[in-house]
């Protein structure tokens, strides 16, 4: 494969305000260190999602030598970047630890924008008193990004009790008719609860760059 044949947004961030982004899965270890290159020899930075550690490791060491790599997150980067953890205006609560990798994956986006992310996990319906119990503080964010499975409940729980702008992301943590996400995703698009944003099944990249766009059409 030639470098020609990989064509990188650069540009993108002065058009939308989201800079190019790289979803490993399904590319090959070629590509992805042609794409490396190429950011490397253009000093740009980029954003890697969904990159497991298995494809990482089969990545040359020069190559997985420039990544800051996170393997719970499955995310990676070329350079870090200084993060304000002054002024947080996000939350993102999950309601169980199984879906610590999405929540990560979010909250790891967000990081690579500068942004720093409230994380507040287990607080699902299931012992709802625990929700209960951290509502007065997830009130006191204007964005909070609900990150749940099963039967995707949560978000429209929260939704009926705080004023925030809600963005659920369903996950595919569950088992017989909740497996894969899909029950979590029908749920909450079928929320009684109006104005709750919904991204696709374990997208934290997506539900940080809609929290992004969010702040960004407020300066």
């Amino acid at each position: 494969m030639k470098k020609n044949d990989i064509k990188l947004d650069f540009e993108r961030y002065k058009k939308s305000g989201l800079e190019e982004a790289i979803l490993a899965k399904n590319k090959s270890i070629s590509q992805l260190e042609k794409i490396i290159e190429i950011a490397i020899y253009e000093k740009k930075n980029l954003l890697f999602t969904k990159l497991s550690l298995k494809k990482f490791q089969k990545l040359t060491p020069l190559i997985s030598s420039k990544l800051i790599y996170d393997k719970i997150s499955r995310t990676a980067c070329l350079q870090k970047r200084y993060i304000n953890k002054k002024n947080c205006k996000i939350c993102i609560v999950a309601a169980g630890t199984s879906d610590l990798s999405v929540v990560e994956e979010t909250s790891k986006t967000l990081n690579y924008y500068g942004f720093h992310a409230k994380i507040i996990n287990d607080v699902g319906v299931a012992g709802i008193w625990r929700l209960f119990d951290k509502l007065d503080e997830i009130s006191k964010f204007p964005i909070v990004i609900v990150v749940a499975g099963m039967e995707g409940a949560l978000s429209t729980v929260l939704s009926g009790l705080i004023k925030s702008v809600i963005i659920a992301i369903p996950t595919s943590n569950g088992y017989g008719l909740s497996k894969n996400g899909k029950i979590a995703l029908k749920s909450i698009l079928s929320s009684c609860s109006p104005g709750i944003l919904t991204v696709n099944i374990d997208n934290g990249f997506g539900a940080a760059c809609a929290a992004l766009r969010i702040l960004h059409s407020f300066k």
